[in-house]
């Protein structure tokens, strides 16, 4: 399956699409990434390397590879042991000429990352899945990609009608202890997203 960035934006969503000017005028430029030597994409601190979709065992599963380039302000909120919540999001949606895009499917992953003082270890947690490692790096290549993430089941899929997949990666500063929150919200440091949309043939 070939996915590749629609052509136009889908008519209904004009209200959202508006709100992030922003960024959107300079993802339209990137085509979608697959695997094969496919130029990288960045947005807000977030380079976008791979990114793809695929169906197998009756569902829809996406792959992606992400790599954040963490501001100093982040680095050392991480060496202090504050935890950081990294969120993947794929939506899946059906337009509709007569009426708001219809969301088919959505999916959410969040990894929460924290620096044990005590081990000088690093641990990840995936829901209820938990995992130590001894770096930094490494773990930040774990809640950077993702492989065969079910998004969709096939049959929410109609053969035949045209869809597309809206994808986000970030930074979840939500999730931050509340004193940092208040001094976060004018600090680009920690502004790490990176969006893209793709259509699905």
């Amino acid at each position: 399956m070939t996915l590749r960035r629609p052509a136009f934006a889908p008519p209904q969503r004009l209200p959202r699409r508006r709100a992030l000017a922003g960024w959107l005028a300079a993802s339209l430029l990137v085509t979608a990434l697959g695997s094969q030597g496919a130029p990288a994409a960045q947005a807000n601190g977030v380079e976008l390397r791979t990114l793809d979709v695929v169906r197998q065992d009756n569902a829809l599963l996406l792959n992606f590879i992400v790599q954040p380039n963490l501001s100093r302000a982040v680095e050392d909120a991480m060496q202090r042991g504050i935890p950081l919540y990294f969120e993947a999001q794929a939506t899946v949606y059906r337009p509709r000429w007569y009426w708001r895009d219809e969301r088919v499917a959505r999916a959410t992953r969040v990894w929460r990352l924290a620096y044990q003082p005590l081990t000088s270890s690093w641990r990840i947690s995936l829901g209820a899945l938990n995992q130590t490692v001894a770096t930094a790096q490494e773990a930040l290549d774990m809640v950077s990609r993702t492989v065969g993430w079910k998004i969709a089941e096939a049959d929410q899929v109609e053969a035949g009608d045209k869809y597309y997949i809206e994808f986000s990666y970030r930074l979840d500063s939500t999730q931050l202890p509340r004193p940092m929150q208040l001094d976060l919200a004018a600090q680009a440091d920690w502004r790490l997203q990176v969006e893209r949309t793709l259509r699905l043939d």
